[in-house]
């Protein structure tokens, strides 16, 4: 059973900063991109951030531009979330997948996407 295990996440002041760590286990997701997601209390599952096998390739939600950073490390089989400036409005449980069509991610097509970690709370107090 391929596995997105998250982990980092946690409480933090306004314009603070958390790294999110997102690990892969059982296989390697060549070609794939990874990503992140996040959801909401009564709040749709949304796009946050995705990146692509090389790294070459970024893509971030406009509410996250600038202050959130993806990067990954394929040796490690890793992808990270980088989060500046946190907001109360960032408060959410953060996801990690991985797929293979970045428009999927990039859509927020949820149905579509193949591997889903379990999640990780990050919470933002004012």
């Amino acid at each position: 059973q391929v596995q997105l295990v998250e982990s980092g996440g946690g409480l933090v002041q306004a314009g603070g900063s958390l790294r999110l760590s997102c690990a892969a286990s059982r296989r390697t997701f060549s070609n794939y991109y990874r990503g992140w997601f996040r959801q909401a209390p009564g709040k749709e599952r949304e796009f946050v951030a995705a990146i692509s096998w090389s790294g070459g390739s970024k893509y971030y939600a406009d509410s996250v531009k600038g202050r959130f950073t993806i990067s990954r490390d394929n040796a490690k089989n890793m992808v990270y979330l980088q989060m500046n400036s946190l907001k109360p409005e960032d408060t959410a449980v953060y996801f990690c997948v991985a797929d293979l069509n970045v428009e999927d991610l990039r859509l927020g097509a949820i149905e579509r996407i193949h591997f889903w970690g379990q999640g990780t709370q990050v919470t933002v107090s004012s």
